[in-house]
């Protein structure tokens, strides 16, 4: 067994783990975020981690009404610029919390009057020691190049500090009931396995709250795969991306289960309609011809986090079909420190 496919066994322990042990600190930190009442959020990640972002911003904007947007690292860390953000809170999110150009960026939001937030691993890291405030992660250590545990405790994280900001019940009753969704892990179907390791290249559609897991996955897909591989909102697809769907190219699609799945199925049917080979990921499905079951996550804004666990074991499997070591990418490490 792969060290991605026991990390993603280990999944809802982790995320059981960022609940319980971070209770009292999302308490605080919500009513800490309810009392300075920002006007905007930015938030601060790279790779897997800035998915978890993309994944707060639109939990963030579709439960508050903020105005969630991603700054660049690079800002502070190569072209030095003074940020503008009185009163604005920035969450970083970060595996190891050592990247260079995160923690830079981290500081310079401090400095231009952000309060700190980060969602960090790795609780001794220069990122966690210089917040303001921080969130374990709590997930362990992770051995494969490929982040899965570690992502699904991030992605549980931003759930939980957002139910706790806005005193969400329903969403929070869902969360308690989560890390159960994740256990255990369901084998992949053999039929599914087999298209994705035959495939050359694919679109992985997502819309709303699925998208940035439609883009993790797109990621996944590359560093074990070593398919090329580009995410997209289903909004998006039928502008121009289109074009270049022939008959038998893969679509991956990470069906919603909100307002955002009427017009999904639409964007689907096109798609099909083309020629492509429509596979979807379900949550609260089973397992179907061109489908991927995933458990029900009790609430529509937390299907994206059982939907990418299941896809984990789905293109582990994926990998290991195309005779590839999904621990190991021929040209990735583990920890990325870009500057």
């Amino acid at each position: 067994m792969s060290y991605m496919a026991e990390e993603t066994a280990e999944s809802g322990a982790a995320a059981a783990r960022c609940l319980r042990d971070n209770c009292a600190r999302f308490a605080t930190l919500g009513e800490t975020l309810r009392a300075r009442g920002p006007a905007v959020v930015v938030t601060n990640a790279r790779g897997s981690s800035d998915h978890c972002a993309l994944y707060l911003k639109y939990l963030i904007e579709i439960t508050l009404g903020l105005p969630c947007a991603s700054i660049g690292p690079s800002i502070a860390s190569l072209y030095r610029t003074a940020m503008k953000l009185d009163g604005a809170v920035a969450i970083s999110i970060s595996q190891s919390g050592r990247s260079p150009d995160i923690v830079e960026a981290q500081r310079a939001a401090q400095r231009g009057g952000a309060m700190t937030v980060a969602l960090v691993n790795q609780a001794d890291s220069p990122l966690a020691r210089e917040a303001q405030a921080l969130v374990p992660l709590y997930a362990g250590a992770e051995h494969s190049v490929a982040a899965t545990k570690t992502v699904i405790a991030g992605l549980t994280a931003c759930a939980a500090l957002t139910a706790a900001w806005r005193r969400d019940a329903a969403l929070g009753a869902a969360l308690a009931r989560l890390p159960e969704a994740l256990s255990p892990p369901l084998p992949p179907p053999p039929g599914l396995v087999e298209t994705i390791s035959q495939a050359q290249s694919a679109y992985v559609l997502g819309r709303g709250s699925t998208y940035p897991i439609a883009a993790e996955a797109a990621l996944k897909l590359k560093e074990t795969c070593a398919l090329h591989a580009e995410a997209f909102s289903a909004a998006e697809v039928m502008h121009g991306p289109a074009e270049i769907v022939r008959p038998g190219f893969l679509v991956l699609a990470f069906r919603p289960s909100d307002e955002a799945a009427e017009g999904f199925a639409e964007a689907l049917a096109k798609c099909a309609a083309l020629g492509a080979r429509v596979v979807t990921i379900e949550a609260g499905a089973a397992d179907g011809e061109g489908r991927l079951g995933a458990r029900d996550a009790g609430h529509p804004l937390l299907a994206p986090i059982t939907m990418i666990h299941r896809f984990y074991a789905l293109v582990e499997a994926a990998a290991r079909a195309r005779g590839r070591d999904p621990d190991r990418p021929r040209n990735l490490q583990k920890i990325t420190e870009t500057r």
